[in-house]
């Protein structure tokens, strides 16, 4: 399976698609804003990633606002499915590899994956 999970919306989303190669003939695209993420999903990407809090963007604005901070792997999980801006993005899988962010290392590895 190949799968990009990303925000239309987003400049920096757009530039790796781009960097990448990737297109709706050679990646399953699910733009997060107009397709919710599924708990099912989200689960699948836990288990290829190894917790929720690893998957919470903590540079997303509604984050600042946030009051209590989630302390829980079931509280992380619950603001993501609610907030698609709390999904740290994009999320790039590449058969049973997962590449989560937009760092420079992060990309690279998918780079390598994807070809």
């Amino acid at each position: 399976m190949k799968k990009i999970y990303y925000l239309s919306t987003c400049d920096t989303c757009k530039r790796i698609i781009n960097e990448l190669g990737i297109t709706p003939a050679n990646f399953e695209m699910q733009d997060i804003k107009t397709e919710k993420i599924t708990a099912g999903q989200l689960d699948e990407m836990k288990d290829l990633n190894g917790t929720f809090e690893s998957l919470f963007s903590r540079i997303a604005r509604k984050y600042k606002e946030l009051d209590p901070k989630p302390s829980s792997e079931s509280e992380y999980k619950k603001l993501i499915l609610e907030e698609y801006t709390f999904l740290k993005r994009p999320v790039i899988i590449v058969g049973k590899k997962i590449f989560v962010g937009n760092t420079k290392a992060v990309i690279e590895e998918a780079k390598k994956s994807i070809k």
